[in-house]
């Protein structure tokens, strides 16, 4: 049997006058996130469409290493930087099923 790991989808809406900032404090994440224990992925991606659309696609081991990541000094400093910037944050925990 394959192993399942948790998939995260967050999709962050970020107010169109402090786009560039908060694309700048989201590319900050990507190295002390995928250094840390229990991350399988952590890719960041701005859609084609509308720029101030982002999309973070994450693979965990389980949930206590996303409760980890959730409770680091960098998540703490990103949610500190992007206060009152962002329109719209929408987080799915999903299972993958084709692995």
């Amino acid at each position: 049997m394959k192993k399942s790991y948790l998939t995260l989808v967050v999709h962050i809406l970020v107010k169109e006058e402090f786009r560039e900032e908060i694309k700048a404090e989201l590319l900050k994440l990507i190295s002390p996130t995928r250094g840390e224990e229990g991350c399988i992925a952590y890719d960041l991606h701005q859609d084609n469409d509308n720029p101030n659309l982002f999309l973070f696609h994450e693979k965990w081991v389980n949930q206590d290493y996303l409760n980890k990541h959730s409770q680091s000094d960098h998540i703490a400093a990103y949610r500190l930087s992007s206060k009152d910037k962002l329109e719209n944050v929408s987080a799915y925990k999903m299972t993958e099923l084709t692995n």
